[in-house]
């Protein structure tokens, strides 16, 4: 089958590749630049190493006549929440519009992009109505396959996962059911119709939210108490049936975002969410809790405008993903209390930080690089990539200049001695 990926980045390129084992592939984006690196070998995103990109058969196009007349479209923009937090559809939107344009009849359209019930059929099957001029469900069809990828995990890739699959119709599903299985290994679990299948993908990120809110929670309590939450856990998890889920910044394109989009559709059904929109505050409200924190430590101690090196931007450890990246909160929390903020990060690319976030980084491949600029009033490690759990007690003294605080975020250190003078902060 002649299949098409809408979109190439975390998702729709890792499909792409592996799909193009099984079928004649199609990838489709916007970016030039995006597509140029590709036809290189080369994956910013880090998720498909350069010699399964080099091998994969593969055409990689921003041309939308190349996408013409294709059995299958599978589309994987991004769902993002705007400032208010709405769900953002403009991207599916104009995807649909991009695949009206181009699909001809007997043409199947799938959506990974996470949305809430109802989406694929009556707006994106809206959409593509009327920029083809066919009648969904009957000169089209609709399915629905939602993603689960999850950046930088190299044990859950898309070749081993269970994978939902929906479809508008019985044919459709059991099409699509087909193809799916040639993807994964993991197999596939038949969904009974599409809004089942987009309510479980919802629901699935939504939980986790709420889980970590919990522990977000107890952190603060314990706080006042005076206890790690860390060491909290270590005992509490002994216990067979105890989640034991950590504490820390909820950011990414998934976690932080997808409860926004199951709170909407609650409020357009007359149900007012109040567990998951509780999640969502003190999940959001983490990094001023942080930043405060610190900063009182720092004040009681002669450093209320202290120079800060913040270790780590993106969103989570080992990815160079800066999207809803939460570190950003404690940063400029920092900020306005009067700390001089200075951001070092390996995996993220700097022009990318500069235009999102307007924050000037450095990106240090190796310890040694970090001294630069210091030494500073404080250490705070904000996201566990590799190069910073290498980190021993010289590496603090150094950047310390034997005194100041290491606030630690992730816990990645609580293991690693400190000089007598430096104070350790940890949730």
């Amino acid at each position: 089958m002649k299949v098409c990926i809408i979109g190439l980045g975390y998702v729709g390129l890792p499909l792409a590749v592996t799909l193009s084992g099984h079928e004649d592939v199609t990838g489709f984006d916007l970016d030039d630049g995006r597509i140029a690196e590709l036809r290189c070998g080369d994956d910013r995103t880090g998720e498909v190493d350069a010699p399964a990109l080099s091998a994969a058969a593969l055409t990689f196009t921003t041309d939308e006549k190349d996408i013409s007349g294709q059995d299958i479209y599978i589309v994987t923009v991004p769902t993002p929440v705007s400032a208010e937090n709405m769900p953002d559809l403009s991207a599916l939107r104009a995807a649909c519009r991009t695949v009206g344009g181009v699909m001809g009849k007997g043409a199947i359209v799938v959506f990974e992009s996470t949305v809430y019930p109802g989406v694929t059929e009556d707006v994106c099957g809206a959409e593509l109505e009327a920029a083809s001029g066919l009648v969904c469900g009957t000169d089209f069809f609709l399915g629905y396959s939602p993603e689960r990828v999850n950046p930088g995990d190299k044990e859950h890739t898309i070749d081993r996962i269970t994978k939902v699959v929906a479809g508008q119709t019985v044919e459709v599903a059991a099409k699509l059911e087909t193809l799916y299985s040639k993807v994964t290994k993991g197999g596939v679990f038949l969904a009974r119709d599409i809004r089942t299948a987009e309510a479980a993908k919802v629901i699935e990120n939504a939980q986790r939210d709420i889980n970590i809110a919990f522990i977000n929670e107890v952190t603060q309590i314990f706080h006042r108490l005076d206890l790690s939450v860390h060491d909290v856990l270590d005992a509490a998890k002994t216990k067979w049936n105890f989640l034991d889920f950590r504490p820390g910044l909820v950011g990414g394109h998934c976690i932080g975002v997808d409860p926004f989009y199951l709170a909407h559709c609650a409020e357009t059904v007359g149900h007012h969410p109040e567990i998951i929109l509780s999640g969502r505050r003190i999940n959001d409200g983490m990094g001023d809790f942080i930043a405060r924190s610190v900063h009182d430590d720092l004040a009681k101690n002669g450093g209320e405008k202290a120079d800060i090196l913040v270790l780590g931007l993106t969103f989570k450890e080992n990815v160079p993903d800066l999207r809803n990246s939460k570190v950003v909160d404690v940063i400029r929390c920092l900020e306005s209390l009067g700390h001089r903020v200075h951001v070092d990060d390996p995996m993220a690319d700097k022009a990318e930080a500069k235009a999102i976030y307007d924050l000037d980084i450095s990106g240090s491949d190796n310890l040694d690089a970090l001294k630069e600029g210091g030494p500073y009033g404080c250490v705070l490690g904000a996201v566990a990539h590799d190069l910073y759990r290498q980190m021993k007690e010289g590496d603090f003294m150094r950047l310390l200049g034997g005194g100041g605080l290491v606030a630690d975020i992730k816990d990645m250190w609580s293991q690693v001695s400190l000089g007598a003078d430096i104070r350790r902060w940890r949730l």
